[in-house]
């Protein structure tokens, strides 16, 4: 169903913008609000009800905490529905099987786990409402009166499945009153076909090296395949991930909304620190805002501050996926934050070299623990002794030379993509508009063409 439902998403999308253009302000979020429910619907119709009644119960809760100001106890009771309410039905659905599961190693019990599939973009969702309503509750926002806004502001169908997490305060002003301008509707247009071709043309392909090498069996493999195979992974994630936020930004600009960026550059990072600044921005920020800051943030005592930051990447990581390995990945970046904010970020900010050597292969290294807590990648937990324990040992011969000569090209293409390189140069040829014009459209001729041919390739943050 969810095949089915992008299929929908870009066969309608001409249709769907031709209609919003053609009425009248005043009917422009409806129109949002309806088309994106029919998008959800589409693809995910048995989790409809669970989203509207996250959407109904977070309207009027934020509408009684709201009129009870001064009202404390029953300002609270309205909060704590809502708050419960909401990541419930989170909880259940992405996590239920992981408790049973860890509940029968402790008691050697056999509880049946339960046959739940996650619904569609519930983790992200989930973020956007919460932000909501814990931002009207601390006075941060008026409660938003109009129903139709509010759905629009929770299901907008660009990003609803995968992000990125736009907070209500992001796009406040813009849902009473937004203006699409030629130059944003050219932005929009520029930012889509550059996401498609990130995802298509190189996301796709590049992860087809990690995909062979999956399939080889860790065990059957050399070392330094094992570690071309992560490293394009690592590529992977990110223009798997980057292009479907430049996506979503892009048809957000195309309405007259404004997104907040997800990615910029990540890869080129000389900390880890620098590094979370820059993936996953808006998911940084959620828990920054709504989860570091409230427990103290920095401004407390250096063992209370570990603890703050100690809950903050267990949550980070918790929220990937409903597995001890995601969680370790989490508390993996949380030891090299607390390393760096001891003594060792003082020398990385005086490298040029030597720090991005060390942030890359941290986070290359780190992105093992996130692949095998895949939950089709059960079977590789080889991947990290075979990363170490066999360095220089050819099975049946340099395996590695062979698949260097094949993806060589598209190495060199997704490494330099990832660099602000590409930035520099489309400025320098930004005002030669034919020279942008071709580039673009060959970009999607080549982009449409691939997805004839290929089968059908997920987004991989779909999965959360």
């Amino acid at each position: 169903m969810l095949f089915s439902s992008i299929l929908f998403l870009f066969r309608f999308i001409p249709a769907v913008f031709l209609v919003y253009y053609l009425l009248p302000f005043r009917f422009k979020n409806l129109w949002l609000f309806l088309c994106s429910l029919f998008f959800y619907a589409w693809g995910e119709p048995k989790y409809f009800p669970i989203m509207m009644s996250s959407i109904l119960v977070n309207y009027l809760a934020a509408l009684l905490i709201d009129r009870w100001k001064e009202r404390g106890g029953l300002r609270r009771a309205a909060f704590l529905v809502s708050l419960v309410f909401t990541v419930g039905w989170l909880l259940f659905f992405k996590y239920m099987n992981f408790f049973i599961g860890n509940f029968n190693v402790a008691t050697g019990l056999s509880v049946p786990f339960l046959s739940l599939a996650l619904p569609l973009g519930i983790s992200f969702y989930t973020f956007q409402i919460l932000s909501y309503t814990v931002d009207v509750y601390y006075g941060r926002v008026p409660a938003e009166r109009n129903f139709i806004r509010f759905g629009a502001f929770v299901t907008l169908f660009p990003q609803l499945i995968a992000g990125p997490i736009v907070k209500y305060t992001d796009i406040n002003e813009e849902l009473h009153t937004r203006t699409v301008t030629y130059e944003m509707l050219g932005d929009g247009v520029r930012l889509f076909i550059m996401g498609l071709g990130s995802k298509v043309l190189i996301a796709n392909n590049i992860g087809s090296l990690w995909d062979t090498v999956v399939g080889m069996g860790f065990e059957n493999v050399s070392t330094p395949l094992c570690w071309m195979g992560l490293i394009a992974f690592s590529l992977y994630i990110y223009f798997d991930f980057s292009g479907y936020s430049l996506m979503a930004i892009g048809l957000g600009n195309a309405m007259g909304f404004r997104f907040p960026q997800n990615f910029n550059f990540p890869y080129i990072s000389r900390s880890a620190t620098e590094f979370w600044r820059r993936w996953h921005m808006t998911l940084g920020s959620w828990f920054r805002e709504y989860v570091y800051i409230p427990l103290g943030g920095n401004r407390v005592g250096r063992g209370r501050l570990y603890l703050n930051l100690f809950i903050v990447w267990f949550l980070t990581g918790f929220w990937h996926g409903a597995n001890w390995l995601f969680v370790l990945w989490g508390l993996y970046f949380l030891a090299l934050l607390v390393v760096e904010k001891t003594f060792l970020l003082r020398y990385l900010e005086r490298s040029r070299v030597w720090s991005r050597v060390y942030l890359l292969f941290f986070v290359v290294l780190s992105w093992g623990f996130f692949a095998i807590g895949l939950e089709e990648l059960k079977g590789a937990q080889g991947l990290l002794p075979q990363l170490f324990g066999r360095l220089f040992c050819w099975r049946g011969g340099a395996d590695w030379v062979y698949y260097l000569r094949n993806y060589g090209v598209t190495f060199a293409l997704a490494i330099f993509f990832s660099t602000p390189a590409i930035k520099w140069i489309y400025e320098r040829l930004a005002h030669k508009k034919w020279l942008v014009t071709a580039g673009l459209a060959a970009v999607l001729l080549a982009s449409v063409g691939y997805l004839v041919d290929a089968s059908y390739n997920p987004f991989l943050y779909f999965n959360f």
